[in-house]
């Protein structure tokens, strides 16, 4: 995507959300609490701005308990703050947040085909209702069942169908990159559609061992590493070229993709064994 305000216009134009809670880690009791039932107003150089949290994670009961994974477990996507409720509303304003784009971290990726095809169908419908009933406060991203590539690239069209935004999607599908062939027919409908794909790392497990001890290191150093894991691999493996009219955005600033850009644009030059003959069609920056 060329920039930050193209993706917020293409996920939030002609608004259409499940009751949500953010992923931030930003704490707000310093602020002033507005009146009741009044929102709070974001102000930037004395003017009002409209306030999009594109990073807003929910989560359906029905579909939880399609997968067997009981309301209120110890998973992080799976807390009872991520459940539709009446308050959202309620924080929102206090939060000074006119938008929220609602996404679901998958848990799904394990799921047999027809099981995938009744969580997403589930979720979808759920997602697109909430919207429908609160257009100028919730847009939201479709699930779609990436493990299966062809089903996940019909979900995402019938997603945009149900006035779903583009889709959220995680890191890996169970280990595998999203950079592997087998994703392409995804990659290519979302190309074709103009869809906005928000990825969400799920952690690096294989690190674990190390992420133990003080800190919350698993989140803190985990997620974003698996993001630029992530990203990397779709510029490496030639994702980006393959499909070069992607729209992505990357949750918790793209990792630590961003600062290491330069060093990106080294790695092959400095190692060319390591790399692929074939070059890519623009620096990795």
């Amino acid at each position: 995507m060329p920039n930050r305000r193209g993706f917020l216009q293409a996920a939030v134009a002609g608004a259409t959300g499940l009751v949500a809670a953010g992923c931030s880690l930003l704490d707000a009791a310093g602020q002033a609490t507005p009146a009741s039932g009044a929102r709070r107003k974001v102000m930037v150089g004395g003017k009002r701005v409209k306030t999009v949290d594109i990073h807003s994670h929910c989560a359906v009961p029905e579909a939880l308990a399609l997968m067997r994974l009981p309301a209120g477990s110890s998973a992080r996507w799976d807390s009872p703050q991520l459940m539709i409720g009446p308050d959202r509303l309620r924080i929102m304003d206090e939060q000074g947040i006119d938008v929220e784009a609602l996404s679901i971290n998958p848990f799904w990726y394990a799921a047999e085909r027809d099981l995938a095809r009744q969580i997403i169908q589930l979720q979808n419908e759920k997602l697109a209702t909430l919207c429908a009933a609160h257009p100028d406060r919730f847009v939201a991203f479709a699930t779609v069942a990436l493990q299966h590539p062809d089903l996940a690239a019909q979900q995402l069209e019938d997603g945009k169908k149900l006035g779903l935004r583009g889709a959220a999607i995680g890191g890996n599908v169970n280990g595998e990159e999203l950079s592997s062939r087998r994703l392409d027919p995804f990659w290519a409908k979302a190309e074709e559609l103009g869809a906005p794909i928000f990825i969400h790392p799920q952690g690096v497990p294989e690190l674990q061992k190390r992420f133990q001890g003080n800190g919350y290191l698993s989140n803190v150093i985990g997620n974003p590493l698996e993001t630029t894991i992530a990203l990397s691999h779709l510029i490496f493996d030639g994702t980006l070229d393959r499909f070069p009219g992607l729209k992505i955005c990357a949750a918790h600033g793209g990792g630590y993709l961003p600062s290491y850009s330069a060093r990106s644009d080294h790695g092959c030059a400095t190692s060319p064994p390591d790399c692929t003959p074939t070059p890519l069609k623009k620096h990795p920056s």
